[in-house]
């Protein structure tokens, strides 16, 4: 029996979720950032408007705004994102069991036990879907329908915002393969430039490149992608209560202008570490090791890590270690176009409590104080500002 999936995407969702409070803005362009007040603050998302104008996510604030003098930026509030994703896949539960979330705005449904019940095909059950997001959430999506997941996912991505796309055995080649092979999921920078040197361009001239001269160019990836293009891919969908503990959690940026100094990368650093510490919070999870990535304009890579005296799941802690990495092995004045933090030898942080206990009776009152301080903190600067609030330490250091 062919499957039918979905896969729906939540349109400019950290954006969406932020105008919803300001329906003042409605039309207007707006982005999230990490830090409106700072000019070296980086956008986190943008809305339709913004993007006509040419925004780009990852991009600095000072370089939005030369784009978009009237660019209203507004702050990221993380947990009322992760809020709005739980309402979102409680709707998809409705059509399915079958549920498993990509990402905190994309999750896969396998609805193929579900038409007979809803009495229709899986273009009617996405849009069906697509107005209950809208009308009970003020939000919308994109949804891609095909017979297998990859396929899904490119529907979703191929027309925006708030529409269906139905990818079939019948139109994949004509939708598709015509698309740049960096288009296809999972076809990173350094793999298309290899399929480029070869002459393959496209997701069809991936799709005739013979299996095996792929795996001689990319390994075994050369064979995944040789599935994807061709429409073999047959992963199931696997609901969220069954999918394993991950082993590591990354968040990676390739910025859309060179960061040059301490205060940028400290910036593009302590943006992607909040991610990375938000994702650590809502697993359950604790850091023993903190992993970074840098990348240089040449393409160049060095990764280097570093084991933590405490496991930790804050932001400010997870900064810190990156940081001191990236001074011990990076030059100020060198230039970096992409990061990559991720934390790694992941633990419950119910265990992580008794590693300490058993280190030191006092460590875990101590740590208990201090991440309850530091949520403290967190919320008083989402009320009144980033900078409403810091640590003497800091604030001597910042006077020197």
């Amino acid at each position: 029996m062919e499957r039918t999936i979905l896969h729906c995407d939540l349109n400019s969702f950290y954006a969406s979720v932020e105008l919803l409070d300001h329906p003042e803005l409605q039309g207007k362009p707006a982005a999230v950032c990490g830090d409106p007040e700072s000019r070296h603050g980086v956008i986190l998302a943008k809305n339709e408007s913004a993007k006509a104008f040419g925004v780009k996510t990852a991009e600095t604030v000072w370089q939005a705004r030369k784009k978009c003098p009237e660019l209203v930026l507004l702050k990221a509030h993380h947990d009322k994102y992760h809020d709005y994703s739980k309402k979102v896949n409680a709707i998809y539960d409705r059509c399915t069991d079958l549920v498993e979330p990509f990402s905190i705005d994309e999750s896969w449904l396998d609805v193929t036990g579900s038409l007979n019940l809803f009495r229709t095909d899986g273009k009617g059950l996405a849009d069906m879907l697509r107005r209950q997001v809208r009308q009970e959430l003020g939000l919308t999506i994109s949804v891609g329908v095909s017979f297998n997941k990859i396929f899904a996912k490119m529907g979703s991505d191929y027309k925006k915002p708030d529409a269906t796309t139905l990818i079939t055995r019948d139109n994949f080649q004509t939708l598709l393969w015509p698309l740049p092979v960096g288009d296809l999921i999972f076809v990173g920078r350094a793999a298309a430039k290899t399929l480029g040197d070869y002459g393959v361009h496209t997701i069809g001239e991936l799709a005739a490149t013979p299996r095996e001269t792929l795996v001689q160019l990319l390994g075994k990836q050369g064979a995944t992608l040789h599935d994807y293009a061709t429409g073999a891919e047959h992963a199931p969908v696997i609901p969220a209560r069954e999918l394993p503990p991950p082993k590591s959690v990354g968040n990676g940026l390739t910025f859309p202008r060179n960061l040059v100094g301490w205060e940028e990368l400290g910036a593009g650093m302590a943006l992607l570490a909040d991610e990375v510490a938000a994702r650590l919070r809502r697993l359950d999870m604790k850091c023993a090791t903190v992993n970074i990535a840098v990348r240089d304009p040449n393409f160049k890579d060095i990764s280097r890590q570093k084991g933590l005296s405490a496991p930790t799941w804050l932001a400010r802690e997870i900064t810190q270690a990156a940081m001191e990495l990236l001074r011990q092995s990076w030059r100020p004045n060198a230039p970096v176009r992409a990061l990559t933090v991720t934390a790694q030898n992941l633990m419950p942080a119910h265990m992580a409590a008794e590693q300490l206990t058993l280190l030191s009776p006092d460590a875990a009152p101590r740590r208990d104080k201090v991440e309850k301080l530091e949520r403290t903190m967190d919320g008083i600067r989402d009320k009144y500002g980033k900078g409403s609030i810091t640590t003497a330490r800091l604030k001597k250091k910042s006077e020197k």
